[in-house]
């Protein structure tokens, strides 16, 4: 939980207009926002930051996410969404052709 508020408190700075905040930056928001403050862990967070592109860090992050395998139930549940998702799509196409109809039969 720190660590990731910590990182928002970054990113927030960055969205401002701060492209490379400081740990006084990064205090500031979280005291902003009546937070604890961390000393240690936003030293980590702005070191670790420090010099790369936020945008360019999600977007190796984002990649990361891609690689890693999911399996389970995740797996499971996700073929039972699809199978659902799948039939719901075919349900409204069913609803609208008798919609069309009567329309045609109003007429």
């Amino acid at each position: 939980y720190t660590r990731m508020k910590n990182v928002a408190a970054y990113l927030l700075c960055v969205l401002g207009g701060n492209k490379s905040p400081s740990e006084a930056d990064v205090k500031k928001v979280l005291e902003a926002a009546s937070a604890n403050v961390d000393a240690e862990a936003i030293t980590k967070v702005v070191s670790e930051l420090n010099g790369k592109s936020v945008y360019d860090v999600m977007d190796q992050g984002a990649e990361k996410l891609t690689a890693v395998p999911s399996g389970g139930r995740g797996s499971a549940g996700g073929a039972v969404g699809g199978a659902a998702s799948g039939g719901a799509a075919e349900a409204p196409k069913e609803e609208e052709k008798p919609v069309e109809e009567e329309e045609e039969e109003d007429e």
